[in-house]
């Protein structure tokens, strides 16, 4: 993996990472696949609105289909049919979710399957084992994901096994290069996968850059920020995103991990971030909510009942090219399949047309002015 800083305006950045699969173009948006899958969507689908990666959830993967079935079948982007990049998480945030069902150990965590109640082990040895299998280009280090609230007590304790994790991962990748016999089936020109390391830290400013610190000595190909948008007020958030990014590695790609939120990933690109990933726009327009040019509409208002316009008269998504409000509003209300399609069609459109314009604006010296004109249209 390559990574090409091209351009900043103040602190933010516009960057191209080059990966064996494809090129992305950052500030970048991935599409959740959390089931090898972006809900209701074709990989023909996703590449005609622009997506150029896709995130797919190693926890859930590992319960089902299983990881060996995946690699027997040539890996992640065969099974799939998505030849462009892919990014695995390391299961460390699921397993987080979980905390009724799991304890954790020095070396992993003892967890309950939510699909059928069996024990199952997980520590960064496994995490990057079936990673592997799964032949993702890039994966992420496992971490104990810090719970908000959390005294500092617990963070350090939390941090100090996310480095620890942090290095056994960076270890068992450098010995590990080359694939298991059941990932090779079906992937002899795949390489290297890059290896991102995950901070932790908590809302502590002090811990946040000792965990990073910590990786960046460790040495991975990007740094990631996780543990935020776990419940902490707004407020804190943007407080650790604005201290955080400045201390990360300059020629590293830069990632945000599970923040969605238009108004959040406006802060943090302006603090400095690259890469994003969240469920928003998919679940939103499942559930009738959308994102448009004049704000956040929900389709099933009586007021669009006989409305003709489309959806968003600038965008161009297949949606909004060809269907009404009212046909929207009709389907939503009926629970037609056609519905959650559409709808996920022109959110993930509209997200990943607002990264477009958010590179142009970085290239122009205009991000200021865009970041302004949206927070005041999001208000």
């Amino acid at each position: 993996m390559k990574f090409e800083l091209l351009n900043k305006d103040a602190s933010s950045r516009l960057g191209r990472i080059t990966t064996e699969r494809g090129v992305i173009n950052t500030p970048a948006f991935m599409p959740v696949g959390t089931q090898a899958t972006v809900k209701a969507m074709s990989p023909d689908e996703l590449k005609e609105i622009g997506a150029e990666v896709i995130l797919c959830n190693t926890y859930h993967l590992y319960l089902r289909p299983g990881h060996k079935t995946i690699a027997s079948l040539g890996g992640l982007h065969k099974f799939t049919n998505w030849d462009k990049p892919i990014l695995t998480d390391s299961g460390g945030f699921q397993v987080f979710s979980l905390s009724s069902l799991r304890s954790i150990a020095e070396n992993g965590v003892h967890f309950r399957s939510h699909l059928d109640g069996s024990m199952h082990f997980v520590g960064p040895d496994e995490a990057m084992e079936i990673q592997s299998d799964l032949g993702s280009d890039i994966c992420m280090t496992f971490d104990e994901c810090t719970p908000y609230p959390a005294s500092y007590d617990y963070a350090v304790k939390s941090l100090e096994l996310t480095t620890k994790w942090a290095r056994r991962c960076k270890e068992r990748a450098e010995g590990s290069r080359g694939l298991s016999s059941a990932s090779r089936l079906g992937r002899e020109g795949f390489k290297n996968q890059a290896l991102f390391g995950i901070s932790q830290g908590g809302i502590y400013k002090d811990l946040r850059k000792r965990s990073l610190e910590e990786l960046v000595e460790i040495d991975f190909d990007g740094y990631a920020t996780g543990g935020l948008s776990v419940g902490e007020p707004k407020e804190e958030m943007h407080e650790i995103i604005n201290f955080i990014a400045p201390l990360m590695p300059e020629d590293k790609p830069r990632y945000l991990m599970g923040i969605g939120d238009l108004k959040d990933m406006l802060i943090a690109v302006e603090a400095g971030f690259d890469m994003f990933d969240c469920v928003m726009p998919t679940r939103n327009g499942r559930n009738g909510t959308l994102f448009t040019s004049s704000g956040r509409i929900s389709i099933k208002r009586t007021e669009y009942k006989a409305d003709n316009s489309p959806l968003d008269e600038n965008c161009g998504c297949y949606a909004c090219r060809n269907f009404s409000k009212a046909y929207l509003r009709h389907l939503y209300l009926a629970k037609e399949i056609l519905s959650m399609r559409l709808n996920t069609i022109h959110n993930l459109y509209f997200y990943i047309d607002f990264f477009r314009k958010m590179r142009e604006a970085i290239n122009k010296g205009q991000f200021k002015e865009f970041k302004n004109r949206w927070e005041a249209l999001l208000q």
